[in-house]
């Protein structure tokens, strides 16, 4: 029994053929939308290329680019067909294509949805790209004066400032990293020389951050050096205190920033999958009905659509029946040249004596 048989007549043939006609327009300019969400998400993330550890996280907006230019593609040629199949001799030709070209939309449709998923599914992946990242960028903030990392202390300033943010999980990872330029440090300073041999390294660590660390929006003057030392300020206690600093790190920061993109495109690709998905299953009603007329002089005459000719049940069992077969083929072709090479490495030589 065919799956989800629907009777039609040449009215009902025809308001299907224009209604999927404007549907797969729509479904171009979605695929416009997809497009250019990609490629909006690849520019936000090469903005930032610099704090993130790998390139990974740019499969989730090279995919969306990929599926959007296909979905322009596909749905364009399928517009094509279903304005031709109004005319009979139009469609004529596109009819040995529609099996293959279904069999390609079904696959298409089964990318969409893996790329849905994927949109949603980042995070994980995102967070240790970001995470290995910061923390390599950080160490890079005080080499204002090396070649191809002078940007880099403009570049994570600029990202504080952007995302309310201090260090990679906490003001207190810039406590562990020389931040300030040996440069800029007064080597004949006692201070400096003390601080310089307390640790293995030998480098220059303080219990103080950046100034783009500082939130504008506290009513205290920014106290971004001796952070920790409560005698170094007055009625100041940096365990009891709400900071004058942004508390969240720019790892949390931009991973909120980033998933929230993603899943908000994720639902997008989603709606967009259910869309083609529905234009999949009104063209091959369309090609079935269109095949099944009895007779092709009366287009008036009624005909039959489905989605499958056979049950869901008997269509994947002569799949895998059909796959069997070609399994079973490619063994004895195997078979065949095997024994051809023994038949030929047994053929006794003929040598000649002269």
């Amino acid at each position: 029994m065919a799956l989800l048989k629907v009777k039609f007549n040449q009215k009902k043939r025809v308001k299907l053929a224009q209604g999927l006609w404007l549907m797969n327009w729509f479904s171009v300019f979605a695929g416009i939308i997809v497009f250019s969400m990609g490629l909006f998400l690849k520019i936000e993330l090469r903005k930032r290329s610099e704090v993130m550890d790998n390139s990974e996280s740019h499969f989730v907006p090279n995919s969306l680019i990929l599926m959007g230019i296909l979905s322009c593609a596909f749905n364009g040629f399928a517009g094509k067909i279903c304005y031709d199949s109004l005319d009979p001799a139009k469609f004529a030709k596109w009819k040995p294509l529609l099996k293959p070209y279904l069999a390609l939309c079904f696959f298409f449709n089964i990318l969409i949805f893996f790329v849905a998923l994927i949109c949603f599914l980042m995070r994980g992946s995102l967070e240790s790209t970001l995470a290995q990242g910061l923390k390599n960028s950080m160490k890079f903030y005080r080499d204002t004066d090396t070649p191809g990392r002078c940007f880099m202390k403009k570049t994570i300033d600029m990202l504080q400032i952007e995302f309310k943010c201090c260090g990679n999980n906490g003001f207190k990872d810039w406590f562990e990293i020389q931040w300030i330029s040996n440069r800029y440090l007064d080597f004949s300073s006692k201070e400096v020389k003390d601080r310089i041999k307390s640790n293995v390294d030998g480098r220059y660590l303080v219990d103080g951050v950046p100034f783009s660390c500082c939130n504008p929006s506290s009513p205290r003057p920014c106290i971004q050096y001796q952070v920790t030392n409560n005698s170094a300020h007055y009625s100041y206690d940096y365990q009891t205190e709400e900071l004058n600093l942004w508390g969240r790190g720019c790892r949390e920061a931009l991973l909120h920033y980033y998933s929230s993109m993603m899943s908000s495109m994720g639902a997008v690709v989603l709606l967009v999958w259910l869309f083609e998905m529905s234009v999949m299953v009104g063209l091959r009603l369309l090609h079935t009905s269109l095949e099944s007329i009895t007779n092709p002089e009366d287009p008036e005459c009624e005909s039959e659509g489905w989605i499958l000719e056979n049950s869901l049940k008997d269509t994947l069992k002569s799949a895998l029946e059909s796959l069997k077969k070609i399994g079973k083929f490619n063994q004895v072709e195997a078979g065949a040249e095997g024994a051809e090479g023994e038949e030929a490495g047994k053929t006794p030589a003929i040598t000649t004596v002269s």
